[in-house]
């Protein structure tokens, strides 16, 4: 196979080695897509293999980024959670279902796995969560005698749900990615009036392997306290404790709902884009802190910068990412990756199986929206025109990036409860109580590869019957979209020429587009019928 690779396929194989060594080394991730990939252009040029022409589409790509209207809901998003982080609804949620269902054995963990989704469906911030249900619940689970491992597993696998469960931004930009690559792929197979791609598909597509994946964990723990009650044991509760509980439970479990149903709701119903349930979610979020009495100019700053902070480190990374693979495009690294992914043994299969296994190794080293950025654009081209429904494919990957970031030893989620746990929980112990939940992760994995209608059912439910043919590229990674155009599946004429409901004999369309001839060969207009304009 290497004798057939030409200096532009070694460049690139190069360019997509260099970028992940230095990132290893733990250069800023920006600098590096962006300062390699010029050094790999200038090197292209010089062995002819590179135009400097691919360059002069940065600009637009760039504009498409800032103009893009799907990633706006990215600061929102993280605006809304990070003012939930703030507004003790977190605490409120734990505390009252840790005593709704501590009486139960495993009655806590339950608390924390069912508390976790929610966090996860309102706020969507992977490592806030874990750092608030481990300084809130870890304590008291431990008072209780819970065994040690359980306890570590429990919040880290809760915590890491947030990557999964919309409103995920993971989800955000894989669904806006997806939906360039998705046209440019079809595009490619010459199918022109492609379905389009939008976040709410990837929400909607998400929602059913979520519940299963919580559902499974409750299973878990159901069976440990079945078969090993003395490692979740029942929670000994006072008649202070259960006095006004229904009431408590009431004022902290129905707010967070109508928040979730208000976001998640006006999307799955199409009542709104993803960016406008944003910021339905920002508003109510900072309704939700006044009702709580924790809204304050501090709490709205602190928000507000953090939010400003990792809206431009994610932004800059994606402007950087947007240089890669216009330089890896250039190089011909594409064809290089489709031609090798359709030579895979096993067909789709075994190129999905190849995408996965080096996704998931990834994602013990770089972060998932690095992981997506670098990865989906070159992959995703090859995958979908070997026929996998982009949809599923964006699911699959968001669980196992979801189960990477909770895989021992190099899981990002076991250093953040490293650090807030105390020192009677060992690393070792933290490591030992993923592993069953990093299973358990696989296994939903697994249920979504055997069955993809867990991940296509609900989207093509919700959205098929009005979902128009053609979108409307909005910049972006790779073209983004805007969404729908609507009006249903594109008309032609009977010149194969596009036309409007608006201009039904496609008379705009047909101008300059096919020019008519006379008996002697010469072009002539409507308006000059005998040709004698372009016979003089």
């Amino acid at each position: 196979m290497l004798s057939h690779l030409n200096i532009g396929d070694v460049l690139s194989i190069l360019l997509f080695l260099s970028v992940l060594g230095t990132l290893l080394i733990g250069y800023p991730i920006a600098i590096t897509l962006a300062g390699i990939s010029l050094i790999f252009a200038f090197i292209g040029h010089q062995f002819g293999t590179f135009d400097y022409s691919f360059l002069a589409g940065l600009p637009s790509r760039y504009l498409g980024s800032m103009l893009n209207e799907v990633l706006v809901a990215v600061p929102l998003f993280i605006f809304m959670g990070l003012v939930l982080e703030r507004s003790g609804i977190a605490e409120a949620l734990l505390t009252t279902m840790g005593q709704l269902f501590g009486k139960l054995r495993g009655g806590l963990a339950f608390s924390v796995i069912l508390v976790g989704a929610m966090l996860a469906a309102s706020t969507g911030v992977v490592g806030a969560t874990v750092v608030t249900m481990g300084l809130i619940s870890l304590p008291a689970m431990m008072r209780a005698g819970y065994d040690k491992r359980l306890i570590a597993g429990t919040i880290c696998a809760s915590s890491t749900m947030a990557q999964l469960i919309p409103p995920s931004t993971v989800l955000i930009f894989i669904g806006d990615i997806l939906a360039g690559v998705n046209q440019a792929a079809q595009l490619k197979k010459g199918n022109f009036t492609p379905d389009p791609i939008s976040v709410g598909d990837l929400f909607a597509g998400a929602l059913v392997p979520g519940f299963i994946m919580v559902a499974i964990y409750l299973v878990w723990i159901t069976y440990k306290a079945i078969f090993q009650p003395e490692t979740v044991p029942a929670l000994q509760m006072t008649d202070e404790q259960r006095r006004g509980l229904p009431r408590r439970v009431f004022s902290a479990l129905v707010p967070p709902l109508l928040l979730i149903v208000a976001v998640l709701g006006s999307i799955l119903l199409g009542f709104a884009t993803p960016t406008e349930s944003a910021s339905v979610g920002a508003i109510g979020a900072l309704i939700l802190a006044g009702l709580n009495r924790k809204l304050s100019f501090e709490m709205i700053y602190y928000a507000a910068r953090n939010t400003m902070v990792t809206t431009s480190i994610i932004f800059t990374i994606v402007l950087a990412a947007s240089m890669f693979s216009l330089v890896f495009r250039g190089l011909g690294g594409e064809h290089m990756v489709e031609e090798a992914l359709k030579n895979v043994p096993g067909g789709p299969f075994g190129a999905m199986l190849a995408v996965m296994a080096v996704m998931f190794i990834l994602g013990f080293f770089l972060d998932t929206f690095e992981i997506i950025l670098i990865m989906l654009p070159i992959c995703g081209p090859p995958l979908i025109i070997l026929g996998l429904d982009p949809v599923w494919l964006g699911v699959m990957i968001a669980i196992n990036l979801q189960t990477s970031f909770l895989t021992p030893p190099f899981g990002f989620t076991l250093f953040y409860l490293r650090s807030i746990a105390p020192p009677s929980m060992s690393t070792a112990t933290i490591w030992l109580g993923a592993i069953p939940y990093v299973t358990m992760q696989l296994f939903v994995l697994g249920i979504v590869w055997a069955f993809p209608p867990t991940a296509t059912w609900l989207p093509k439910a919700l959205f098929q019957a009005s979902k128009p043919a053609v979108t409307a590229p909005a910049g972006g990674q790779q073209g983004g979209s805007k969404g729908p155009i609507q009006g249903g599946k594109t008309k032609f004429n009977e010149d194969g020429i596009p036309i409007e409901d608006d201009d039904p004999m496609g008379f705009t369309k047909r101008q300059g587009t096919k020019p008519k001839f006379d008996k002697d060969g010469i072009p002539i207009d409507d308006d000059d019928p005998m040709g004698f304009t372009k016979r003089k």
